[in-house]
């Protein structure tokens, strides 16, 4: 029981992740939901119908992810604000439907057969993807990030090639979900179309914005919190719900900043020449 605790807190924290790759650009995505079930499905494919191992399967699900994400991205991240939320959402109602019609991978029945991953497994992507995300942070594409994020206009100016620095963003989001699908799946052995709706889209946001999305560990704390806290609230049967409701909306009142505020980003773009 702890072991599966563990488990969807690591898968939820890879999701948290994605989410907060797409934000290092300033945009923001609806549509992990989506690329997770790309993942997953995709993975599935080839494990159960073509015999592959865990590894390959899910960085080819992990590959074709980032791929898709920065075709429907290039038209997608030009929109900003609440069109942008839209269209990521869409995305992911998009996705959905047409699993629910692919009578190959079950369609609305479900797909299962999908078996090799466990908790160790999730450990190590966690710690891949932690350590790539904190390089980031140190190298020089992570100015580039920061320019962008802050100023595109600004940025655009400087030469920076902003489009592909959000696709950039997008893809490499899309990728992470997929691996966070392709794990849920080869763990959960069964699952079914309506597990990858926009209400996980939706949490999976939130999760950054309780935890704090300034920083790295934020994303990491607020979907370890969303993930554990409600197994504590158990005992408060039926109204567990409304408790938990309630204390997320308390946070966002009093702490709207998130539990983990301190930046860890790069400090804020200034070009040189221009004053602070």
């Amino acid at each position: 029981m702890i072991a599966d605790h563990l488990f969807f807190a690591g898968i939820n924290v890879l999701l948290a992740w994605s989410v907060y790759a797409v934000l290092l650009t300033g945009s923001l995505s609806f549509a992990q939901g989506a690329f997770m079930a790309i993942g997953c499905y995709g993975a599935g494919i080839l494990t159960v119908k073509f015999g592959w191992p865990l590894l390959p399967a899910t960085l080819v699900a992990a590959a074709a992810s980032a791929l898709i994400a920065a075709m429907l991205g290039y038209p997608a991240l030009r929109q900003r604000g609440i069109y942008l939320i839209l269209v990521t959402l869409g995305i992911t109602f998009c996705v959905r439907v047409v699993i629910e019609n692919v009578k190959y991978v079950g369609g609305v029945a479900g797909f299962g057969g999908m078996v090799g991953a466990d908790l160790n497994s999730v450990l190590i992507a966690l710690a891949i993807v932690g350590s790539l995300l904190m390089a980031l942070s140190y190298s020089p594409l992570q100015r580039v990030c920061d320019a962008v994020r802050e100023d595109d206009r600004v940025a655009a100016s400087l030469g920076i090639n902003v489009t592909a620095v959000r696709l950039m963003g997008f893809s490499a989001g899309a990728a992470i979900a997929a691996v966070a699908g392709s794990l849920y799946g080869h763990y959960m052995n069964f699952v079914r179309p309506e597990s990858f709706d926009v209400l996980l889209s939706i949490y999976v946001v939130l999760y950054v914005v309780l935890g704090g999305a300034n920083n790295l560990w934020g994303p990491l704390l607020g979907a370890a919190v969303m993930t554990l806290l409600p197994e504590y609230f158990r005992v408060l049967a039926d109204w567990r719900p409304s408790v938990f409701g309630l204390a997320i909306l308390v946070m966002l009142l009093f702490r709207p900043q998130g539990l983990l505020a301190f930046r860890t980003l790069t400090t804020r773009f200034k070009p040189k020449g221009l004053p602070s």
